[in-house]
């Protein structure tokens, strides 16, 4: 789930996979959702495939469609809301804060730990958050929400875990499996699902009885009946369980009980089946059906016979089939997969299906880095959004394992589009850091992965960090002659120069950036945002004609490729021009669509930007009270950026005229007012506000190239663009 949400809990056609198919547990939903009101941490325990995950979302939905059910919000207060973090396929301890401000869908652009994100932007929020599968990061996770309790007195956390967190005030909710009726309804419920119809007999009440009536258990069982009746499930199973009782038929615990169905499941399969179970397990969370070809097919497994055993194992349970923003995506839950996983060790096989997996994820950040200069720039995002779980272990399998450092290098470097284009440059800069302390033969790769380090700390306001590995990216490409890494190093030292108001240099370093650009053919979004950057440097010394024709330029390119994330900052400058121009309506269309774009991506730098610039129009217009709460908007968001306008006196001209304007006409006193009520809307909220002034809504299509600005009459000749591109169009720096 992406951000907080507020889901009906009677509607399972909107709810996620978990929520859906929820058969019994009524009385233990009510009793959960008391002790959710009750208590601020709940912790629900239970075996694996008892049901937690499934019962802490409803009940969590409960929790938030009862807002002002059971109490009388303040005035202006928040509403309900909650939010579910999956930790299963979290590794490193030091990942669990970043898992939480992904799921919760917050955007931070800073330095500061991701824990002081979260308490910024939940403070005051009446939000419940859901951790889900924390029990192998106890440590991390108890410190994390002690923390969270502590300073957010709104917060309420319910843990779904085998085991507790041992926080002082936690309230247990311990699990068991369903009631003998509730079990059958299920076996039954899962058999319709397969196209069947169950009677309730008595082969089905002992089947269910000796599977403990645990869902997971009695759900991989339902997927054996399209071969075997109830009564030879259970006799095959008997047969099994008597193996491991020495004879008699003595109860077994329940989590041996569990894995004794997973692997009376799992010997039920064909050879291949067992094989492709076991091989699935490397991947992290979720994966497709292209990445299972590839990763698991081989040596006994022809990759033209994955979709059929991976069909089988769909119709048996043992994996469940989603639909996502990037396509259809497999997903298996982790009891499954751990037993899998232990299967592929007993194989021998484990290093060399690592090896395949990491293969397949750099070939796809590869292939994602080239198609980010195209019309699938969104098909893109989406892409690596999904496959993130993925990409993290593939990042931590490089830079874990001798020898392999150069391929992390290679790998954090080219997910640049994912850490700066798509909000994500916190968890990039840990990564690009961990991959640049380490030695490699490969000087290639730790060049890009220094520039790209460089940017993003650029991005964060963190300009001394920043200029160190530009120095360092730069001092080594020119001792090993790679000219395109050395453009790539001058070219951020000359974004850096921009956002610290040293305009002249910013010019001389962007100009002769793009010079080497052109010279060795690169074109891509690195080398347009370059133009867009010096068309900035331009316009704030005064030649704003000059700084319209280099982003029409950028626009027409863009415009040609289908690129969107590079052109929308060429539609901020080209929205102030028109403004300048005198133009409201056309600086208003132009910033609106850029808005629309960067919003999509996640570009919380562009965003409010742009909100800034959209107060400044709003004002123009008359309406000083909307200028101003786009204002309040603009400055709830800066903390999640860096310093507000990066503390340059040229880029906060634009907002300190906005503010003028709006006090005079408002007064101090309704201006603040506004300013408060602007601060009260969430990123959501203030983009939906500001795009719906006067109708405006974020254009749907790329548009049909359209005639320039009028301000760039001034300057009209035609010169040549700063790249070509009938050039080569990849991000090739490493």
């Amino acid at each position: 789930m992406r951000g907080p949400q507020r889901p009906d809990p009677c509607a399972d056609g909107d709810l996620p996979l978990e929520l859906t198919a929820f058969v019994g547990r009524s009385a233990e939903l009510a009793e959960l959702a008391e002790a959710v009101e009750a208590a601020r941490l709940v912790t629900v325990t239970g075996i694996g495939g008892v049901g937690k995950s499934r019962l802490a979302a409803r009940a969590a939905a409960r929790w938030a469609s009862r807002d002002g059910a059971t109490e009388v919000p303040p005035a202006r207060a928040e509403p309900r809301a909650w939010g579910r973090v999956e930790l299963a396929p979290v590794r490193d301890p030091h990942f669990v804060e970043y898992a939480v401000v992904e799921a919760l869908g917050l955007t931070d652009h800073t330095t500061r730990p991701p824990v002081e994100t979260l308490l910024g932007h939940l403070a005051d929020r009446r939000l419940l958050l859901v951790l889900d599968g924390f029990e192998h990061l106890v440590a991390s996770c108890a410190e994390l929400v002690a923390e969270l309790l502590r300073k957010l007195p709104e917060l309420r956390v319910l843990a779904v875990g085998r085991r507790p967190l041992g926080l002082a005030g936690e309230r247990l909710f311990p699990l068991a499996p369903l009631a003998e009726d509730e079990a059958v309804e299920l076996f039954a419920d899962r058999a319709r699902q397969h196209g069947l119809t169950v009677a309730d007999c008595p082969a089905v009440r002992e089947l269910c009885a000796r599977l403990e009536r645990i869902p997971l258990a009695l759900e991989l069982a339902a997927g054996r009946l399209r071969a075997l009746s109830p009564a030879q499930l259970l006799q095959r199973l008997d047969d099994r369980f008597r193996l491991l009782t020495g004879g008699g038929r003595d109860t077994l615990p329940r989590h041996q009980t569990l894995r004794t169905a997973i692997g009376w499941s799992h010997e039920l399969c064909t050879p291949a089946e067992r094989l492709l179970w076991a091989r699935l397990s490397v991947f992290a969370q979720t994966f497709d059906l292209e990445a299972a070809e590839y990763v698991c097919s081989g040596d006994g497994l022809p990759a033209e016979d994955v979709l059929d055993v991976l069909s089988e194992l769909l119709t048996q349970s043992v994996f469940s089939l989603e639909e996502t923003p990037a396509g259809p995506r497999y997903r298996m839950l982790d009891t499954v997969r751990a037993y899998g996983a232990d299967w592929l060790e007993a194989t021998g096989d484990a290093p060399r299906l690592r090896r395949r997996h990491r293969d397949w994820y750099l070939g796809l950040a590869t292939w994602c880095e080239l198609d980010w200069f195209s019309p699938r720039q969104r098909e893109v995002a989406a892409r690596v959004e999904a496959e993130l779980p993925n990409l993290r272990a593939a990042l931590e399998f490089c830079l874990t394992q001798p020898d392999e450092a150069h391929l992390g290098q290679y790998l954090a470097g080219s997910l640049w589009f994912c850490w700066a284009g798509c909000g994500r440059l916190s968890e990039g800069r840990r990564w690009l850091e961990r991959s640049v302390e380490l030695d490699s033969e490969y000087e290639q790769s730790r060049l890009k992965a220094l520039w790209v380090l460089g940017y993003v700390a650029i991005l964060q306001g963190d300009t001394v960090p920043a200029l160190a590995a530009l120095q360092e990216c730069r001092e080594q490409a020119e001792r090993v002659a790679d000219g395109t890494a050395v453009a790539y190093a001058e070219h951020r030292t000359g974004c850096l120069a921009l956002v610290t108001d040293d305009m002249p240099r910013a010019e001389t370093l962007l100009r002769s950036a793009l010079d080497r650009y052109r010279k060795t053919g690169e074109l891509n979004s690195n080398v347009l945002m370059g133009q867009v950057e010096l068309a900035m440097a331009r316009a704030f010394q005064g030649d704003l004609a000059e700084a319209v024709r280099l982003c029409e330029d950028v626009r027409r390119v863009c415009e040609d490729h289908g690129e969107r994330w590079t052109r929308s900052y060429a539609l901020y400058v080209l929205g102030y021009a028109t403004w300048r121009d005198g133009d409201q309506g056309g600086a208003r269309e132009l910033l609106a669509d850029c808005l629309g774009n960067a919003h999509a991506f996640h570009d919380l730098l562009a965003s409010v930007l742009t909100l800034e610039l959209l107060a400044l129009v709003t004002a123009s217009e008359g309406d000083p009270a909307e200028a101003a709460v786009l204002q309040g908007a603009a400055e709830r968001l800066w903390p999640s950026v860096g310093l507000p306008l990066f503390g340059s006196a040229y880029y906060n001209a634009p907002h300190e005229l906005c503010e003028a304007t709006a006090r005079q006409a408002l007064g101090d006193e309704r201006y603040e007012e506004c300013l408060r009520d602007g601060a009260r809307l969430d990123r959501e909220a203030a983009v939906a506000r500001a795009l719906g002034h006067d109708g405006v809504r974020p254009l749907r299509g790329l548009p049909a190239p359209r005639g320039p600005v009028s301000h760039a009459r001034a300057n009209a000749g035609k010169r040549e663009p700063a790249a070509s591109p009938t050039r080569k169009g990849g991000e090739t720096a490493g």
